[in-house]
């Protein structure tokens, strides 16, 4: 039984819902951007989305290294568990990008999900695609791969079935009913399945795998094109905080669903300001400004504004050489010019 009448609507909760889905209403005119442009993003965020889950469960595969291994995907021969991982990671987000409208939320699913994650990983063979048998309490790792204690105890073998049972459930019959705000209902969703932690391993790549899923469902189909899971690997520490503070009150009367909501929700809100950066990035090279120009509006809207002297500390350019990529920024309606003489600045038109 989920309870989630003790889920309080912080106004903390309910801005970063509105951002967050300010920005899903503004990608249907944002995601006109040229296909391949559009397809190198999908990319990007996909080698970091690879990168970051399997390293935050302790792979110790760069980016780079990442990146090497998906162009030699059709190999199928990997020698070390970490490229296994990797390679089972990156069939399953190919697997929901292109056919997550035919994959309802049912266990065997789930399941499913979980033997292909793991279908490439021969230490896994044995248990891949059923629920555990043996109890599995959550570590962390460091950056080392070095094992930092426990984190949370997890539901038994043998109230795992039940418990999944009903987590699906409930969450089929909320989503149908539209009581919960689609953002409130996933996030509840995932910080419950990770307290079940229903399979011998892999929970925490799958409960990401199924993050993606649940999101694109709902709507919010920028998500391929920026990663959340590189924003959760910057933040681990408060990844785990996060999930000890809320899991431990789960199958109390009132949980805390707080600490939880809003770390995720702020993650969500991150992953939303990366695009949006990179997206602004992508009009800008459009609009076929110089290297230049391009550092000094970036610049611009990292800090909300930038001086004459800032520009010539990020870019090392020549005043001269700036002061006409500003006024040229100004003519072309980029920037706004503020100020005059020594004390003249430029904001973001």
């Amino acid at each position: 039984m989920i309870r989630t009448d003790s889920l309080q609507i912080s106004p903390e909760i309910l801005g970063l819902i509105a951002g967050i889905d300010e920005f899903k209403g503004a990608w249907r005119a944002l995601g006109t951007l040229a296909p391949d442009r559009l397809s190198a993003l999908r990319r990007v965020a996909t080698i970091e989305s690879i990168g970051s889950s399997t390293r935050i469960e302790g792979s110790r595969l760069s980016d780079r290294e990442v990146e090497r291994l998906l162009s030699n995907l059709q190999i199928k021969s990997f020698e070390t568990r970490d490229e296994q991982e990797v390679a089972g990671y990156a069939e399953v987000m190919e697997l929901v990008f292109s056919s997550w409208q035919d994959i309802a939320l049912t266990e065997n699913h789930i399941r499913q999900l979980h033997r292909d994650l793991l279908t490439h990983s021969d230490k896994d063979a044995w248990h891949r695609g059923n629920y555990k048998t043996t109890t599995n309490s959550v570590a962390a790792f460091d950056e080392d791969g070095k094992p930092l204690g426990v984190v949370f105890e997890t539901a038994t073998p043998f109230d795992t079935p039940r418990l999944m049972a009903e987590l699906v459930a409930w969450f089929n019959e909320e989503r149908s009913r539209g009581r919960l705000h689609p953002l409130l209902l996933i996030g509840i969703w995932v910080v419950v399945f990770l307290e079940i932690h229903p399979f011998q391993d892999g929970n925490g790549r799958l409960s990401r795998v199924l993050t993606t899923l649940l999101l694109l469902q709902a709507g919010y189909a920028y998500v391929p094109y920026s990663s959340l899971e590189s924003v959760i690997e910057q933040n681990k520490e408060a990844y785990y905080l996060a999930l000890r503070q809320t899991q431990g009150s789960i199958r109390s009367n009132a949980p805390n669903w707080q600490p939880w909501l809003v770390f995720f929700l702020r993650a969500l809100s991150q992953q939303v300001r990366r695009l949006e950066r990179k997206v602004e990035r992508e009009k800008l090279v459009l609009a076929k400004l110089p290297d230049l120009a391009l550092q000094i509006v970036e610049f611009t809207r990292e800090h909300g504004r930038i001086t004459m002297a800032e520009a010539i500390r990020l870019t090392g350019g020549n005043r001269n050489t700036l002061k006409q990529h500003f006024r040229t920024l100004v003519e072309q309606g980029h920037l706004l010019q503020q100020g005059g003489g020594r004390g003249t600045w430029y904001e973001l038109r």
